[in-house]
């Protein structure tokens, strides 16, 4: 059960967070319909522009102002040996996103994403690198497998980092933002959030993650088990299953979710990690879910697991596994063009064309 602290933090970061508004999707739809092509024929892209529509309202244009966030930090649970890599490789990657060699530096630089890197609980001493975001809560969360990964101070102050970058994402005029991250023993943290929010199994929940072998990928599952044995065996709300189980990173992420909702933007959920906070943002305030469109579908078996708990059914599929939020930012430009096929295309009307007989 959520304590009063959480209750209160809570009700500050869901405040002023309403349902997208259907009048506009219904009128999307509308005008979809009288666009010079048969009716329904662009598919998902009908589907993907009305939802935009209803999320940004009156404020829908051709191109967007994108951004994407990784947030990074380590995980105490790395201790158990659920990852083939080691924990100082959440510190190594943060300095080649800072030095542009990693993927998502190459994609957020075709699709014209700004990219923002966010130390929320690495554990290196990162205040010399430049360009990097400082919003350290603690250098990783706790082993949560002897105890909860964070205390309620830190779930607190994680979360409103991500809330204030997403006011912040707002006020700079984003209207399409990416969440990705890093952080080597996240996937341990997604499996049992997993778990705690759907009901499945730690066996069907829990995947390879950066590709363990058989034998190593077994004991991990044996730790997830453990994991949500210790802390979800009773119902507990999403933000005790946040604070217990998760990480400094997706508690960040889960907060930047809620403050883009609360302005409008349009959010893309990348990989298994960024969609176990999206899915906790929803279980936070359900309202949430109209503003987040599924970058893709991962390769993890939780990730699927998750994308049917909400509903979300992928913009892309393309057998990815390595979040950073490369596959939401890959799915940008499917959105742009279907925006710009809403604004673009002529009506029958206007080109003189005939409808279908009625």
């Amino acid at each position: 059960m959520a304590t009063e602290m959480s209750r209160v933090i809570l009700d500050q970061l869901v405040s002023g967070i309403a349902p997208v508004e259907e009048g506009w999707r219904r009128q999307a739809c509308v005008h979809l319909d009288t666009l010079t092509k048969p009716i329904g024929s662009l598919g998902r892209l009908e589907d993907l522009a009305a939802q935009i529509v209803a999320i940004r309202r009156e404020r829908v244009a051709d191109s967007f102002r994108k951004a994407v966030y990784v947030f990074a930090a380590d995980h105490g649970i790395t201790e158990e040996g659920v990852s083939a890599y080691p924990r100082a490789v959440t510190h190594q990657m943060v300095l080649n996103f800072l030095s542009e060699g990693a993927a998502i530096n190459v994609l957020a630089r075709l699709h014209r994403a700004a990219l923002h890197v966010v130390d929320v609980g690495v554990d290196a001493d990162l205040e010399q690198a430049p360009g990097l975001l400082h919003h350290k809560v603690r250098r990783g969360s706790r082993n949560m497998l002897q105890e909860a990964a964070m205390s309620e101070e830190e779930l607190a102050q994680a979360m409103s980092v991500g809330a204030t970058l997403g006011e912040e994402a707002a006020a700079a005029g984003y209207s399409l933002l990416a969440i990705g991250e890093m952080g080597i023993g996240n996937t341990t943290s997604a499996s049992a959030i997993t778990c705690a929010l759907t009901g499945a199994s730690a066996a069907i929940a829990t995947g390879r993650g950066t590709g363990l072998e058989s034998e190593a990928h077994a004991r991990k599952v044996r730790i997830v088990e453990a994991i949500v044995a210790k802390h979800c065996g009773a119902p507990s709300s999403a933000i005790e299953i946040l604070r217990c189980v998760g990480g400094l990173e997706i508690a960040a992420m889960t907060g930047m979710v809620l403050a883009a909702a609360r302005h409008r933007i349009v959010v893309v959920a990348d990989g298994f990690i960024s969609t176990a906070a999206v899915a906790l943002a929803a279980a936070m305030e359900p309202n949430v879910l109209g503003y987040l469109i599924a970058g893709h579908r991962s390769e993890e078996p939780g990730h699927r697991l998750l994308l049917d708990h909400l509903g979300l059914t992928p913009v892309l599929d393309l057998g990815m596994r390595l979040g950073e939020g490369t596959g939401a930012v890959l799915a940008m430009p499917i959105l742009e063009s279907a925006i710009s096929l809403y604004n673009g295309m002529a009506t029958f009307a206007a080109a003189g064309v005939s409808e279908a007989a009625q």
